[in-house]
């Protein structure tokens, strides 16, 4: 193995070469979410925690998995969807993003991609955010452009299409009003995730009418603002799976720079489906009282996450400091009271 370097872009690229030998998945269902957290530890400073915490979290990883059929061009569309082939999509991608720019390849599959966005509990979208996110603010390298390949590959193996739901009118007209207004689904105590999906029937209306790309992007701001703003008295009703309701259309929020602006408002409206469902499945029945932060730096509730070392406690808080405010800053505080620490 190569000597750690204790800058961010050493340490980094060594924890995304460590894990692009491990799996998008363990136990043939939950999520590696290591790529996700060592990018949000590198991005807000505390690379020289990312080996350590990658340790800790090591004995979670499988073996990247068997490869079963080369995806083609012309077998694409009957691998779609086919957690099966998650080796061979991760090829695939590989392949085109090493014989085109990688912003070609996103935008082309970013529109294949949306509907399916809600496969393997939103993860692979976020991941493919966390991938973007670094490859615009610092760079392409082989491990980050191998880390967009395998966040693709992930999300065309699980893609999951939402269908059957009713879409409520309404005249909400903030993110925050329209989440208040999600109906929980039936049975909230009953199933995982892929089980929930299936009993979301009905979903409040909230910025159908958004074709403006900037107007797309302001809402997708107002809904991760909302989503995270929501956790700190409603985290409760899930401690792990409300979290994706705020990082799910943040990773969105994060593609735009590297995306077409056609496809700004159809991500708008991906994400608010995502986001209201997960609020269907997961919300509790009552909010709990909103308890400020007190005194407390952005930078200090990060380290408080990083000490944690719950991989959607970094992710929560990671969102939360793009948010930026004093209740952002609460709902981080609330998910290391919430969530069990790694060890």
């Amino acid at each position: 193995m190569k000597r750690r370097s204790d800058n961010t872009t050493g340490a980094l690229d060594e924890a995304l070469e460590r894990l692009h030998a491990t799996g998008p998945e363990r136990l043939g269902r939950l999520t590696n979410h290591a790529p996700m957290a060592v990018e949000a530890l590198a991005a807000r400073g505390q690379a020289g925690a990312v080996h350590r915490w990658l340790d800790l979290y090591g004995p979670k990883l499988e073996e990247f998995p068997a490869p079963v059929e080369p995806v083609t061009e012309a077998n694409r569309a009957a691998a779609l969807g086919d957690p099966r082939r998650a080796a061979d999509w991760i090829a695939y991608f590989g392949r085109r993003i090493a014989e085109q720019p990688w912003r070609d390849v996103l935008a082309q599959w970013w529109p294949r991609l949306l509907p399916g966005l809600y496969g393997g509990s939103t993860h692979p979208v976020i991941r493919v955010g966390h991938a973007v996110r670094t490859l615009e603010e610092r760079g392409a390298t082989g491990p980050r452009l191998s880390e967009l390949a395998h966040g693709l590959g992930y999300w065309a193996a699980r893609h999951h299409p939402l269908t059957g739901v009713t879409v409520l009118p309404g005249t909400h007209r903030t993110a925050a009003d329209s989440l208040d207004a999600v109906p929980p689904i039936a049975n909230r105590a009953d199933g995982g995730f892929p089980a929930r999906l299936a009993r979301v029937e009905r979903l409040p209306a909230w910025a159908a009418a958004v074709n403006d790309p900037e107007e797309a992007r302001r809402g997708l701001v107002e809904l991760v603002r909302a989503a995270t703003h929501r956790y700190a008295t409603h985290g409760h009703g899930d401690e792990t799976m409300l979290v994706h309701a705020a990082t799910a259309p943040n990773a969105v929020l994060r593609a735009l720079p590297a995306l077409p602006r056609t496809l700004w408002a159809p991500s708008l409206h991906a994400a608010w489906t995502a986001s209201a469902a997960i609020t269907a499945m997961y919300a509790p029945d009552e909010p709990v009282a909103y308890a400020p932060p007190g005194t407390i730096t952005a930078e200090e509730v990060f380290e408080r996450a990083v000490v944690h070392g719950d991989e959607h406690v970094i992710k929560l808080t990671d969102t939360a400091l793009d948010v930026g405010d004093e209740r952002a800053l609460a709902a981080a505080l609330r998910a290391v009271e919430l969530s069990e620490p790694l060890s």
